[in-house]
């Protein structure tokens, strides 16, 4: 009886578990943004100035769920020094085909806050390309990125 109880035990939470991986899974494929993504390289192109951003001594990554990114972008030296930084933000997001729009709800910019930036987006194999203008009129902002990330978890 034991030997039952315990078998059945095993079968249920093998077949919740293959479940709960294909639903992931379909998710994933639903929606490709899904996970963990870190910066390798960003350009920022304001009028005739196109400047490739020294990502060496800097760590950032972006994260996405069903409905949410957050990012993180911070100096590798822990604040210590001239090259301290600390950047951080997330919101609601929406894609529709390869147009991704932030709402970036969470700035440690205050000013940033209560803005939408809306994107391109390319996948090729791991890598993720977001391109578009952040414009912020009152701010004075209006500037083309290009970020490259690389997916490191799902």
């Amino acid at each position: 009886m034991k030997y039952i109880i315990l078998v059945s035990l095993f079968a249920i939470t093998a077949i919740s578990c293959s479940q709960k991986s294909e639903i992931n899974e379909e998710t994933e494929m639903a929606n490709p943004l899904i996970g963990t993504w870190e910066l390798i390289s960003n350009t920022t192109i304001k009028g005739d100035s196109i400047t490739e951003v020294d990502r060496q001594g800097k760590k950032m990554i972006k994260v996405f769920n069903n409905t949410h990114f957050a990012f993180f972008n911070h100096d590798l030296n822990k604040g210590v020094d001239s090259t301290a930084l600390f950047v951080s933000g997330g919101g609601p997001y929406t894609l529709v085909g390869d147009q991704y729009t932030e709402y970036l709800e969470y700035c440690n910019f205050r000013e940033w806050e209560g803005h939408q930036f809306d994107f391109t987006i390319v996948f090729k194999d791991d890598t993720l390309i977001q391109s578009g203008i952040e414009k912020i009129e009152e701010l004075g902002v209006e500037q083309k990125i290009i970020e490259k990330y690389l997916k490191v978890m799902n």
